[in-house]
């Protein structure tokens, strides 16, 4: 006996085994059992979502002898006829090789003459999109007023592209994608009743490659299956038919390109090609693992989006940590214009590693958010860079603390030979000293994360206590000073220290008289306190 491929095997056969499909499947069932059954429909949908199949159930439905709650029993004489071809009341048609005046004008002579056995002549057409303009036409009456025994079932995936004087005479249903989980459950049902032993995390994979359609899953499992025949299916398995990587390959990539590890990213290209991967299905799951790591870092509540395990998760947000959100659409943006150059490419590696070097070195791009990420990277090396001031402060503040430190030449008064200014000192009440000291150690970081006005203006600023729970900005540019000093931009910068410390502080702003930087040193009253503390030496 030949083998039956498994989406041919397992196809569904009554309303109950058609799965992410139940608006669909109500609706048809309620129509069965009420008698409310209309002439025409059009099912629209992607690949593999049922719409055939609920056709040919359908079609058996309306002229089961025995109908149970809406669906064929199966087991009277007309619905095996049907089931198995041989029936004169239903007719398929593949309007993909029948598209003609003529192929329409033979349905409408078939029309006339009422069913030989049960209640209706169906006719499922599919692909229809594919009927020509003629076809359409001709068709067009008969659609509108068919005999009272006569069904039309209009399948296609391209909606777009059939007449709306079409549409106007049918009912139609539109087809949902395949959820991961509902694919993933029907595969290890399959799996279980033909005896094959599968990992989940394999099946899992299998039906996310499927991306909603459950026939092309089980073409895939069964792919997979004959590849690994006797063997039990492993994760691994299922990557090396399918031409895929792991996550950890993704991640590995990822953090060189954030890096700018080129020769890296070259390097780990070279070892997925020996390996024989498909560079087009890398792309394709690389974009998707770029847009977990943003949906990561903007939503809230990503658990509930991403469907992931906890470990994966953690390790998600580790990784998204490593680069802001413009770094991220800019490298989903490389990849998706790579995936539709790749579809017709000769040389796919060269342009997979071209799009590799964009992301480590952004000054080859001259678009808006590879600008943007150079600007952050030149942000991030000058708040590196600590200020003549800041040198003289962490001077001062090593000689009051008793440790002996050695400040590094370079100040510019220094290198003229000029003697640095004695930093003034002032104790303050120990709140007020917790409050500066929590946000004056991340100004710089936290100034990074506010919008690119106020980002830019608060460059070269300082903080100063100004009273209990509230600091003062302190500004040397009177148009920087002008930009912040408003309401609305202060309470902004109050909601971020809010949820960043979760501490209720209020800012405003001062305009120095000098540009010349302020040395200052901050010592809580409690802190001074043991600092004057009398030593006494025991023997």
């Amino acid at each position: 006996m030949s083998y039956t491929a498994l989406y041919r095997k397992w196809r569904p056969a009554s309303f109950e085994d058609v799965k992410g499909q139940d608006h669909i499947v109500k609706t048809l069932k309620n129509q069965v059992e009420s008698g409310r059954i209309g002439h025409a429909y059009l099912f629209c949908g992607t690949r593999g979502t049922g719409k055939t199949s609920i056709a040919k159930i359908f079609a058996r439905a309306v002229n089961c002898e025995h109908p149970a709650d809406g669906s064929p029993c199966n087991e009277c004489e007309t619905c095996r006829r049907i089931k198995e071809g041989t029936s004169l009341n239903v007719v398929e048609i593949d309007a993909a090789s029948n598209n003609g005046v003529e192929n329409i004008r033979e349905i409408r002579e078939q029309v006339q003459y009422p069913p030989t056995e049960g209640k209706y002549r169906v006719y499922i057409i599919d692909e229809v999109h594919m009927l020509s303009i003629g076809a359409f036409n001709a068709l067009l009456k008969t659609l509108e007023e068919p005999p009272s025994y006569v069904i039309f079932i209009l399948a296609t995936t391209e909606v777009h592209k059939i007449p709306i004087t079409i549409l106007s005479r049918c009912q139609r249903y539109d087809f949902k994608r395949i959820s991961l989980d509902t694919i993933a459950g029907r595969l290890k049902e399959l799996t279980e009743a033909e005896h094959i032993e599968a990992e989940e995390r394999a099946l899992r994979y299998v039906a996310k490659a499927a991306d909603g359609s459950m026939r092309d899953a089980l073409s895939l499992l069964d792919q997979c299956t004959a590849f690994h025949f006797g063997e039990p299916l492993t994760y691994d398995n299922v990557l090396e038919v399918l031409g895929a990587v792991d996550n950890s390959v993704f991640s590995q990539l990822f953090r060189a390109a954030v890096e700018g590890r080129t020769r890296d990213c070259i390097q780990t290209i070279e070892e997925i090609v020996i390996q024989g991967r498909e560079l087009s299905q890398f792309v394709t799951d690389f974009i998707w693992y770029l847009r977990n790591l943003l949906i990561v870092q903007s939503a809230d509540d990503a658990e509930h989006i991403l469907d992931t395990s906890m470990e994966n998760l953690a390790l998600l947000k580790e990784e998204a940590a490593l680069a802001d959100g413009n770094t991220l659409m800019r490298y989903i943006r490389i990849f998706s214009e790579l995936s539709g150059q790749m579809r017709y490419a000769s040389q796919k590696r060269v342009l997979l590693e071209i799009a590799l070097i964009k992301l480590t070195k952004p000054s080859m791009e001259q678009n808006l958010d590879s600008v943007l990420q150079r600007i952050s990277e030149l942000e991030e090396r000058l708040a590196g860079i600590p200020s003549p001031a800041e040198l003289a402060a962490l001077a001062a503040a090593g000689q009051a603390s008793g440790i002996q430190e050695v400040a590094g030449s370079g100040a510019g008064s220094e290198a003229a030979g000029e003697e640095a200014a004695q930093p003034e000192t002032v104790v303050l009440p120990k709140a007020q000293y917790e409050d500066l000291m929590t946000v004056k150690g991340d100004w710089g970081k936290l100034s990074r994360r506010l919008g690119g006005a106020m980002r830019v203006a608060l460059q070269g600023t300082s903080l100063k206590p100004a009273g209990e729970g509230c600091l003062s900005i302190e500004f040397t540019d009177i148009n920087n000073y002008s930009i912040m000093n408003q309401e609305n931009r202060l309470a902004e910068i109050k909601e971020l220290v809010e949820s960043e410390y979760h501490r209720t502080i209020e800012f405003k702003t001062h305009l120095r008289e000098t540009s010349a930087p302020v040395s200052t040193i901050y010592v809580s009253d409690e802190d001074l306190k043991v600092i004057h503390d009398d030593i006494e030496i025991e023997d």
